[in-house]
């Protein structure tokens, strides 16, 4: 399986396989689970759910630091 390889933005791409089973993943699939960061697998039903935080944590600190600064 390959797991999360970095695409030319610098963001993860998504798997493109199902976790579970295996299936390999349509690329609109694929598409549809880098957006909604969820998905249900069409041969097991299985629900891909990504971690939504991956990178929101460090720009809440920048946010909040730049919170700061301007009070």
């Amino acid at each position: 399986m390959s797991d999360k390889i970095e695409d030319r933005g610098g963001r993860p791409k998504v798997t493109d396989t199902c976790p579970h089973c295996g299936y390999k993943l349509s690329p609109w699939q694929q598409v549809l689970l880098s957006v909604d960061r969820a998905l249900t697998c069409k041969n097991c039903w299985y629900r891909i759910i990504l971690d939504v935080f991956e990178t929101e944590p460090e720009k809440d600190k920048t946010r909040e630091e730049k919170r700061d600064k301007e009070i």
